[in-house]
């Protein structure tokens, strides 16, 4: 459930295991809507940003330096936003 602790995001209904920072313990929290931060993979399966709801994609810097520091976050976007235009 929303708020639990958990040490991967396979315990959470919601499939996102979040910490806030290194030091915080880990809830449970819901996936990213659009245009919210997200991560586009977790460290150990705990995510510092949710990854996106089913349906949206996560924009994000997929370098190895943004992973190597933890800033690798985007932005949830809708694929079919892009079509449209």
């Amino acid at each position: 459930e929303i708020g639990e602790l958990c040490l991967q995001s396979a315990q959470c209904k919601s499939g996102c295991c979040h910490r806030a920072n290194g030091l915080s313990l880990a809830r449970c929290a819901p996936k990213a809507a659009e245009f919210q931060d997200c991560s586009p993979k977790s460290i150990y399966g705990v995510y510092y940003k949710c990854p996106c709801e089913r349906g949206l994609t996560c924009d994000a810097d997929k370098t190895i330096v943004g992973s190597i520091t933890n800033s690798n976050f985007g932005v949830c976007k809708d694929p079919q936003d892009s079509y449209r235009r």
